[in-house]
């Protein structure tokens, strides 16, 4: 009997190629990322721009969320041009990075539909 880490024995997994393997790296960073500015933004910096008639956070946050979404948009059509994904499912994608916990999931799932 083989162990499942004993080379000899076949992969279930499907073998992504390195290009596509660092493509799938850099988005979830990015989407890990931007989930986070974005939760600081809506739940930090909003507050305490509107609130607490503070608008220092949101003078720094708000700006690098938005240059941080760009390089999201980039990465997310890097990855869907190597693994030919539909323009909806790139549009969904992209979307996820605007909704608060979105980019967590999407992150998830596109992680999970490769790898599988």
């Amino acid at each position: 009997m083989t162990s499942p880490a004993d080379p000899a024995t076949p992969s279930t997994t499907p073998t992504l190629p390195a290009s596509t393997r660092g493509a799938l790296v850099r988005y979830r960073i990015i989407a890990y990322i931007v989930g986070v500015m974005l939760l600081l933004l809506v739940f930090v910096a909003m507050p305490l721009k509107y609130f607490g008639d503070n608008p220092a956070v949101m003078n720094v946050v708000g700006p690098l969320h938005g240059f941080l979404y760009v390089v999201y948009l980039l990465f997310s059509f890097d990855l869907a041009r190597r693994v030919r994904w539909p323009l909806t499912r790139l549009v969904l994608v992209a979307l996820a990075g605007t909704i608060p916990f979105l980019s967590f999931y999407a992150e998830r799932k596109v992680h999970h539909d490769l790898t599988r």
